[in-house]
């Protein structure tokens, strides 16, 4: 039994956004000090076959930390240390925002799953471009999750999408677009073809770059198609896929899945790595793999679907801080097992 096995009933405990808040206390009390360096040593797996190049920028490793966990940008060295290959922040909005009133999110224990109805809850744009300009980085790439204001109207999501830009613009090494979460009221509208020209457009005419688009899972197939002749008409760099979905499988059997938001976790798996797959067969440019990642097995099935790299939040809250590390050794073992001599070669080898 590990330490987070010790651990993990007291935070279950507790209500989950306590919880998170507490885990993030305890990474911003160590990432200045010498313990985030014991961390590191822990956690991280330097290997060259994990190591991965894609739209401009060299991850140490495919598996990364998935936007809503560090909303803020406040502990992005401390979730490095844990062996991460790349940390997302936010999404950061242009106007700072509570969020949906709590509780607003929930655990499916019985399901290893999250119901999440946050709102796009962050300080905003000017603060968390401060913060970023401010304190060191990890050596791992950042990117920034961008959403749409709440009281924003939805024909003025391309300004406020660029105010949002233009304020951490020095500090991200990739940029995304999420028009996808199920939580701000109209934001999914914005997935159509003509919405996604003008914000994207916008975005690639003020030197956004690399930048790419986070996409739903409860998008039609026809949708996506549109979405992703978007992608290659502007030239933008990568794909995420996916968010949460509002959908409840029919395997779930929390009594919490009667909460209204975004299904994350292990009954979401299956249906993202197939949106991974869908994606990657129509589209030339980088595929983020998102979606019940919570061991190597899942992660590698993501990485052979076409994605270049991976992300997870949910599976953390269930496995606990080691799992970076667990998964890259075990994709080292997949890679081994299947004759490949780097995660680079495996990427897409079952389409």
């Amino acid at each position: 039994m590990g330490a987070y096995d010790l651990l993990k009933p007291a935070l279950f405990g507790v209500p989950p956004e306590t919880a998170h808040g507490l885990t993030h206390r305890l990474l911003r009390a160590v990432q200045t000090t010498p313990v985030n360096g014991f961390l590191r040593d822990r956690f991280v797996v330097n290997d060259p076959r994990l190591r991965v190049e894609t739209f401009g920028n060299e991850f140490p490793n495919p598996v990364g930390v998935a936007a809503g966990f560090d909303k803020n940008a406040e502990v992005p060295r401390g979730l490095a240390s844990l062996g991460f290959g790349h940390v997302e922040v936010g999404g950061v909005t242009a106007e700072r925002q509570p969020g949906n009133p709590r509780p607003r999110l929930f655990r499916l224990r019985e399901d290893e799953a999250l119901i999440n109805r946050m709102g796009f809850n962050n300080e905003g744009a000017d603060i968390v471009g401060e913060r970023l300009d401010g304190k060191p980085l990890p050596e791992v790439p950042v990117g920034i999750n961008i959403g749409k204001s709440k009281s924003t109207p939805l024909d003025e999501a391309p300004d406020d999408y660029l105010y949002t830009y233009e304020r951490v613009a020095d500090a991200g090494d990739y940029f995304v677009v999420n028009v996808s979460s199920p939580n701000t009221p109209g934001l999914r509208e914005l997935q159509n073809r003509e919405a996604l020209e003008g914000i994207l457009g916008t975005l690639a005419d003020a030197g956004a770059a690399p930048l790419l688009v986070k996409l739903s899972p409860d998008l039609p197939e026809p949708a996506v198609e549109d979405a992703l002749g978007v992608v290659d008409d502007l030239g933008l760099d990568g794909v995420i896929a996916t968010n949460t979905t509002t959908a409840r499988p029919n395997s779930l059997k929390s009594p919490q899945q009667a909460e209204s938001g975004g299904l994350s976790g292990k009954p979401i798996e299956p249906i993202a790595t197939e949106r991974v797959r869908f994606v990657a067969e129509r589209t030339d440019v980088p595929v983020i793999g998102v979606g019940g990642i919570s061991n190597a097995k899942g992660a590698y099935e993501k990485i052979r679907a076409g994605a270049s790299i991976v992300q997870l939040y949910t599976g953390l809250v269930y496995e606990g801080p080691g799992l970076a590390r667990e998964i890259n050794e075990g994709i080292l073992d997949l890679l081994d097992r299947d004759g490949f001599d780097s995660v680079v070669d495996a990427v897409g080898a079952d389409l």
